[in-house]
């Protein structure tokens, strides 16, 4: 029988017009009536219909409240079956990531630290965790460089509206201004500037030298030479308040680079600082005030921040204490002054805004479809089992996005279009002696997860 419940109750409620309602037909004829005669069989006649509509009615009262009942009945038990998957799915993702994380930490004794997963999918929304005490998927830490994903979305979005393009050179006129991506000063009189674009800083093929994560070169005259810049500085001065021009600066001082622009791949968080600076004379607005207004606000992430002060080292509550492995020891790491590591490195948040974020941004609902193939187009960087788009990796079998590894914290941020899922696994320890060996087994973690889940990898 065709229709649905919901037509066949409707249905079965309005089978009477108006203007055949058998009460109603037997009041009109009993108004014709000619005769006392007449009246009186008129009103037997009423009276017994009366009594059969009163009857019709109570039998189809009954009917209505069986239909409705059964579908209440069917809905609760599709809610309750659902319910119940949920529950068995979470029971099996736990029993795997307690198993694989146990096993990890076997590997590295005295490794120690929360591993939790956050998955967005047809199957259900699922937060897991190790920590028992955990309050759940609002619960802060350090995304470390899944801050690139903003910054490539805050560069796209800005190409979207026609304020930049990418493709153009840094030392190129921004579009309706009268001044240069970059500004003209010896801050960023960087080697091969003429020829950098937008889009090479987005892949990491400008060969911008990495201030805070390469050490400077032995053969550099200055007292932080053969040292990691942002790491000599924060030792001595632990709450300075680094800028891009500083950065960049130190960059341009000492003429370092890796190769001239798109001769390589090589990872530069400085050349995100120059990306953020672009930002910032693009919108006329600082680059943590773009973001929040113009990707935080619109997209619901209320728990998502970007510390740009030097003594903003501490997280909002509630938040993962980090730790971090160095030969054996576990070290508590959690304060930081993330100055040095604007729009590359400095966003804080949570396992539910992180993994909302991919899957608006991935689905193209941040930017357009178009710009978010140009992020997802990814080649290889040279590096084994790795590919780069703009601002975007890709692991197989997880999908793309960013991960993350910052003094405390290791972040794994992926989304998988072709089954629309999106998954957020975040650490609250660094094991910094190997952080491949982590990343490899929080990967495989999340394989496992969307294979309990009914997702090929």
């Amino acid at each position: 029988m065709g229709g649905s419940l919901f037509s066949m109750v409707w249905l079965h409620v309005t089978s009477h017009r108006p203007n055949e309602h058998p009460l109603k037909v037997a009041i009109q004829r009993r108004k014709q009536a000619p005769t006392f005669r007449h009246m009186c069989v008129y009103e037997q006649r009423l009276k017994r219909k009366v009594e059969i509509y009163i009857k019709q009615a109570s039998t189809m009262k009954k009917k209505l409240v069986v239909i409705v009942a059964i579908i209440v009945s069917l809905l609760l038990t599709g809610a309750v079956y659902s319910f119940v998957n949920q529950q068995d799915y979470s029971k099996q993702i736990k029993s795997v990531m307690d198993e694989k994380w146990a096993e990890y930490a076997s590997d590295n004794p005295g490794f120690n630290g929360t591993l939790s997963i956050r998955i967005i999918s047809s199957k259900g929304d699922f937060f897991v965790t190790t920590n028992q005490d955990s309050t759940g998927g609002n619960v802060h830490f350090r995304g470390a460089s899944t801050t690139k994903t903003f910054t490539a979305a805050a560069i796209m979005l800005l190409y979207q509206e026609g304020k930049l393009n990418i493709d153009d050179k840094i030392t190129q006129t921004i579009p309706g201004k009268d001044i240069p991506y970059v500004p003209s000063s010896a801050d960023y009189a960087i080697p091969y500037k003429e020829n950098i674009t937008i889009r090479q800083l987005l892949g990491h093929r400008a060969g911008v030298f990495d201030v805070s994560n390469s050490p400077i070169p032995e053969n550099v005259s200055a007292p932080y030479a053969g040292v990691v810049y942002t790491d000599y500085i924060k030792e001595s001065a632990p709450e300075h308040n680094f800028t891009f021009d500083e950065l960049v600066g130190v960059v341009a001082t000492h003429q370092l680079a890796y190769f001239a622009p798109n001769e390589g791949y090589h990872y530069s968080n400085t050349g995100y600082s120059i990306l953020g600076k672009i930002i910032e004379r693009v919108s006329g607005m600082s680059y943590s005030s773009f973001v929040e207004q113009r990707l935080l606000q619109p997209n619901g992430l209320e728990n998502t921040y970007f510390p740009s002060l030097g003594n903003d080292r501490q997280l909002p509550a509630p938040y993962a204490k980090g730790y971090t492995y160095i030969e054996g020891e576990l070290y508590e790491t959690t304060q930081d002054n993330m100055s040095p590591h604007i729009a590359e490195g400095n966003v804080i948040t949570t396992a539910d805004d992180l993994c909302k974020w991919a899957k608006l941004l991935y689905s193209g609902k941040v930017i357009n479809s178009n710009l978010v193939a140009q992020m997802t187009d990814v080649k290889a960087t040279g590096e084994e089992h790795k590919v780069y788009g703009l601002g975007t990796e890709y692991a197989e079998g997880l999908g793309f996005g960013h991960n993350g590894a910052h003094a405390g914290y290791m972040t794994v941020m992926r989304y998988d279009g072709e089954n629309d899922i999106a998954i957020v696994i975040s650490a609250s320890v660094l094991n910094a002696d190997d952080l491949y060996s982590q990343m490899d087994v929080m990967y495989e973690i999340g394989r496992e997860c969307k294979q309990i889940l009914g997702y090929s990898t």
